[in-house]
């Protein structure tokens, strides 16, 4: 499971550096942005399951999509409220000691 998370977030750090790449190269970065949000948000889906996967592949197809958005790092963000934020939500577990009396 720690090994699935860290290859998550190392996906994520490529495709947020592909999506901002895009942002530099003068007159044909637009053009490459309308090819790579369709590509990004079927990637986010894959990578994370669910309605919140979902949810954060539209996200992620807007942002890429929008002009002056590129920066935003998307896939980064998605990887944190999975595996930080929302952990810590999250009840941890607790240890019932019970004594045993005959």
């Amino acid at each position: 499971m720690q090994n699935e998370k860290y290859k998550l977030l190392r996906k994520g750090l490529l495709f947020d550096a592909v999506g901002m790449i895009t942002m530099f190269i003068p007159f044909i970065g637009p053009i490459l942005d309308i090819l790579w949000a369709p590509y990004a948000a079927k990637q986010m889906s894959k990578m994370y399951k669910g309605t919140e996967g979902k949810v954060a592949s539209v996200i992620v197809f807007i942002e890429e999509i929008l002009p002056i958005t590129d920066f935003i790092p998307t896939f980064t963000l998605m990887w944190l409220y999975a595996f930080v934020w929302k952990a810590q939500k999250e009840p941890m577990p607790q240890t019932i000691e019970v004594e045993v009396v005959e």
